[in-house]
Order: C-alpha cells, then sequence, then structure tokens
C-alpha cells in the first residue's frame, strides 16, 4: 500500500520540484518527482492549463498509485495577445530551453516599449486522490507583472530572470525564495488549493 505522506509531482522540473518541497515539506508531506515511479511524461494535448494538469495528475497517480499534484503554468504576455500561455515551456520549440524561450520572448516584444510590457504568470494545480477521483481539486491562480528589456537576477526558472514585480522593485529572479513562494503564481496556488484540502479534512 502506498504511503499515505506521499505525493507525486507530475513533473520532471526541478525548479517545481524545490519549490513544492519547500512549500509542503512543513506539511509533512514528501514529493516525490513522477520519474521516481517511472512515470512517463504525457502529451499536453488540452488547450488550456487546466486540461493539461489534470491529463498529467491523472497519468502520474495510476502509474504512481499515490496521490498526485500537477501542475501547469504558463506566462500571458498582453501585447502578445496572450502568448506564449500553454507553451511557454517549449515557446522557442523542442527541446525545451529556458534561455531560447527568453530570447524569443524578447525578440517578440523588441517593438513594445518597457511600461507597455503588462503581462501574468498563471498556474494551475490539480490535485487527484486517486487516478479515478471524480471530483479532484482544481485552483488557478495569476500573479501580475511586466516584461523587462534586459534579464536581471540570478534565482528561479524558466522566464523569472525577465518578471518583474512591481511591489518589490525587483525581478522575480531576485527575489529571496521565501518571498518568491509567497507571492507567485504558485505560492498563491498552493495557499489556495491547501485551504481547499483543509476544508475536507
Amino acid at each position: 500500500m502506498a504511503d499515505r505522506k506521499t505525493l507525486v509531482l507530475a513533473s520532471g522540473n526541478i525548479g517545481k520540484l524545490r519549490e513544492f518541497q519547500h512549500l509542503l515539506g512543513p506539511l509533512g508531506l514528501e514529493v516525490r518527482p513522477q520519474h521516481d515511479f517511472a512515470v512517463a511524461e504525457v502529451e499536453e494535448t488540452g488547450l488550456t492549463f487546466v486540461e493539461n494538469a489534470l491529463l498529467k495528475a491523472r497519468e502520474a497517480s495510476r502509474v504512481s498509485g499515490c496521490p498526485a499534484l500537477a501542475d501547469d503554468s504558463g506566462l500571458e504576455v498582453d501585447a502578445l495577445h496572450g502568448a506564449p500561455g500553454i507553451y511557454s515551456a517549449r515557446f522557442a520549440g523542442e527541446p525545451k530551453d529556458d534561455g531560447a524561450n527568453n530570447r524569443k520572448l524578447l525578440e517578440a516584444l523588441d517593438a513594445v516599449p518597457e511600461g507597455q510590457r503588462t503581462a501574468r504568470f498563471w498556474c494551475v494545480l490539480v490535485y487527484l486522490r486517486h487516478a479515478e477521483d471524480p471530483v479532484p481539486h482544481i485552483v488557478q491562480c495569476a500573479w501580475e507583472g511586466e516584461i523587462l528589456a534586459h534579464p536581471r537576477g540570478e534565482g528561479g526558472f524558466g522566464y523569472d530572470s525577465l518578471f518583474w514585480v512591481p511591489e518589490r522593485g525587483m525581478s522575480a529572479a531576485e527575489l529571496p525564495a521565501e518571498d518568491k513562494n509567497r507571492l507567485s503564481h504558485r505560492g498563491r496556488a498552493m495557499t489556495a488549493l491547501l485551504a481547499q484540502l483543509s476544508a475536507d479534512s
């Protein structure tokens, strides 16, 4: 029987794994990546963050036999009509490459001046108690900001070095980990999910 304190994260992204371990560790949950259970990456055929998160969570729970948590997140840039959106991780094509994605984003916004580069990160979290869970917990939260003309900071991953956080006067990559975990789309979604799970228990 699966350890009830083990939660499989339906992702192989090391940055996401570290953030979820940091957020969920204090609750006594051991967050393990899906590759620990030989879960293969599923094809993200959904047209929304919610659809893709559900696909990933169901497969991870089915193969591992554990409760599963899936995150589907991305960057929505107003000047690009919502792009890169659900294609954020592979904006510059395959294989996924943060550096190439950032370069393509800067090129796409080359004619858009700073101050008109409003954007937001979206995070959808799906928590399944088991693979056939008919009522999964689903939350979605946004983190408002702007896109810089040049990267700033060494922390974080993905588009963090280009994402300006106005209320803190720095990029997401310059934020201390604890601040980022509290302010970010993922941190906010996690807070909302934990509130739902607590109400259910």
